[in-house]
């Protein structure tokens, strides 16, 4: 049976079970437990937990070492200084006759 199929099937039961009023619900107790008991099993592999701190430092310090290397060269800033029409930044340097 494909997966989709178990699914529908499942639903349909899961569904008839509330129009019943046997479905199980969980309490805020149960569900905390079950939280735990879940969060207890996962952070047990260190391996994975190893994996997800790596790939969550990886996508935090992403933006911060590549907006440090891009720094224009003085030529450039100059010229972007002037592209309004506006004296370069450094024009207090020159001597006007």
């Amino acid at each position: 049976m494909d997966q989709g199929k178990q699914r529908e099937i499942a639903s349909k039961g899961g569904q008839a079970a509330h129009k019943k009023g046997t479905a199980h619900e969980f309490t805020s107790d149960e569900a905390r437990a079950a939280g735990r008991k879940g969060g207890e099993t996962v952070s047990a592999n260190r391996v994975h937990m190893s994996a997800i701190g790596r790939k969550g430092g990886e996508s935090s310090h992403t933006g911060q070492k590549s907006a440090q290397n891009k720094v224009a060269p003085d030529s450039q800033r100059v010229e972007s200084d002037t592209q309004n029409g506006d004296q370069p930044s450094d024009a207090g340097s020159y001597r006007s006759e």
